[in-house]
């Protein structure tokens, strides 16, 4: 790189810290401050935020492993999950508002009762909080690493000594400004990071031997560029396809889609000033997450393919990385290494955030000083988000595969989707069907994977049906929730439906009305999510069903605005 590149990248990072003392003076008041922006963020933020996060340094490099290996239709990995996140937006975003909760792990003892509800939240913070969050982290702190090593040819010794550095900065900024810097710092983050990645996909496309779309086009099979795996020489299986769109997405646990909502989504929507704003913010979080952003990587991707045909497999994730080292001309490289790091950093430090909530909020302030004021939480908050910086950092050399780490939390979290979106609106439901339904995949997945020989997806057919009659049958031997909780919780979060015995008893009707109008509203989100996705890429590579896609997204989505207009 040369300086004017280092100088785009030092005025990105001094930006970021600044933001950081700009919300210093506030977030220290208390942890609602702190974790929660004290409840005040406009949708546009935290739907921005969530989307950054999701955009992290790895998934370019993810992306990128899937269409080389299986085509535009191999990121049906993550595109299945487009119905998750919809149903979250109409069925749950109002709820996880209307709870006045400060993390999603707090519900726990919201909604349960009894001394398994209280090792129920103690044990999520502790798994989620430190060992999951600590793996993702982990992952992000690969791509960054892998960047290092292969734009720069740095050795393995300094490349951990950066990539250490950059996290305690990651962490410095977080710890200093709270989720208010986080969340501000996503916004920018997420335009540099895009136009970055905009920027690179024009260069590497128009650069020979590629030749732009038309030449891309030329130098590639027809089924590597089909956005769906029909036919005899479908780039993924079918029944991996039909796993993914039938099974995974309302089954599997995955941080940023999951089930009903969770993790630092669930914050985003917590976060926002009112109900109206945290289903607005989800809503855009979904259609930016899987419309806007996978085009560029796609494109990249393939353009990868002609630009490395001997790469091997195991290094086909560092293409990405060589498009940047070999084709961007010096300040564009800059741009690059920025917006990379921005990736970065808004994923780190959402995740340091959402972290640090879970051990002060879930386990700290709950179990071990519950009566400190709240100064002090906030000051055991700081040293919480630099102490998982510095343990996240130390896994760079443990995480190999991207796609494979995403493809091992899809599997130990299969089964338990219907608990977590269940919870809300079925009283029977209790702490022991959850607890079953986290520790139930984890036999499933030894035994399909030591015994049965059976790899990603397709022993979701072995995990998700024996998790489920675990839970099922956990939940019915044991005790329901006590019926003092049960009300508390109807009558603080008013969930429109469900809840059949308190709603008779409590003389509430069931509002089936609006059941179906939610039911309509998820079929349209889903339909225009897919029709904008697809248009937008049917236009880049010049089919006929861009426009039809693009027409379809218009009056779906008007119409969804439509009934959202009419809500009362």
């Amino acid at each position: 790189m040369s300086p004017i590149d280092f100088i785009i990248v030092a005025l990105y990072l001094l930006f970021s810290m600044f933001i950081a003392f700009m919300y210093a003076k506030r977030v220290r008041t208390s942890t609602q401050q702190f974790f929660l922006s004290g409840r005040n963020l406009p949708w546009w933020i935290a739907g921005t935020a969530m989307v950054a996060t999701t955009f992290a340094a790895d998934t370019p490099l993810a992306v990128t492993e899937l269409v080389r290996s299986g085509g535009i239709a191999g990121n049906w990995l993550w595109w299945n999950m487009v119905a998750a996140n919809i149903v979250t937006v109409f069925f749950f975003a109002k709820l996880w508002r209307r709870a006045g909760i400060t993390t999603d792990i707090e519900f726990i003892e919201i909604r349960y009762s009894g001394k398994e509800a209280s090792f129920l939240r103690g044990f999520k913070a502790l798994y989620l909080g430190l060992f999951a969050n600590c793996i993702i982290m982990g992952w992000v702190n690969v791509a960054l690493a892998q960047i290092l090593a292969y734009m720069f040819g740095i050795q393995q010794m300094y490349v951990f000594f950066i990539v250490i550095a950059t996290m305690i900065f990651v962490g410095l900024y977080a710890a200093v400004g709270g989720l208010w810097a986080v969340a501000v710092t996503d916004v920018v983050q997420f335009i540099i990071a895009m136009a970055g990645c905009i920027v690179l996909a024009f260069v590497v496309v128009s650069h020979p031997p590629v030749n732009g779309i038309e030449g891309l086009k030329q130098h590639l099979p027809p089924h590597t560029l089909s956005f769906f795996p029909f036919g005899d020489s479908a780039s993924i299986p079918l029944a991996a396809f039909l796993l993914y769109i039938c099974v995974q997405w309302w089954a599997s646990w995955y941080p940023g889609a999951e089930p009903g909502g969770g993790g630092y989504v669930a914050q985003r929507m917590m976060s926002s000033k009112d109900e109206k704003h945290s289903l607005k913010a989800t809503l855009w979080f979904t259609i930016a997450h899987f419309t806007l952003r996978p085009w560029p990587w796609v494109i990249v991707a393939l353009a990868t393919i002609v630009l490395y045909p001997a790469v091997p497999a195991e290094e086909s994730k560092a293409t990405y990385i060589f498009a940047i080292r070999d084709f961007l001309p010096q300040g564009l490289k800059g741009l690059l290494v920025a917006a990379f790091l921005a990736a970065y950093m808004s994923t780190i430090s959402t995740h340091l955030n959402w972290g640090s909530s879970y051990l002060v909020n879930d386990l700290y302030q709950r179990f071990i000083a519950p009566k400190k004021s709240e100064r002090h939480y906030v000051v055991i908050a700081q040293v919480c988000t630099i102490a998982l910086a510095i343990i996240s950092s130390a896994l760079i050399f443990v995480i190999d595969s991207i796609s494979s780490a995403w493809a091992f939390i899809i599997e130990c979290g299969a089964g338990i989707g219907p608990v977590l979106m269940l919870r809300w609106y079925w009283w029977r439901i209790n702490a022991w069907s959850e607890i079953t339904a986290m520790i139930a995949p984890i036999p499933a997945v030894i035994v399909s994977h030591a015994v049965l020989g059976v790899s990603f997806p397709y022993n979701l057919l072995i995990i998700v049906p024996f998790t489920t009659l675990c839970w099922l049958a956990v939940t019915f031997l044991t005790e329901p929730v006590d019926n003092d909780k049960l009300q508390s919780f109807y009558t603080t979060v008013k969930p429109e439906f469900g809840f059949t015995p308190l709603r008779k008893a409590m003389q509430h009707p069931a509002n089936n009305r609006l059941l179906v109008i939610r039911i309509v509203q998820t079929l349209l989100g889903i339909i225009a999510t897919y029709t904008l996705l697809f248009g937008i890429g049917a236009l880049i590579l010049h089919k006929d069903f861009g426009y039809t896609g693009m027409a379809v997204f218009a009056v779906s989505f008007a119409l969804l605005l439509y009934l959202l207009s009419k809500e009362r």
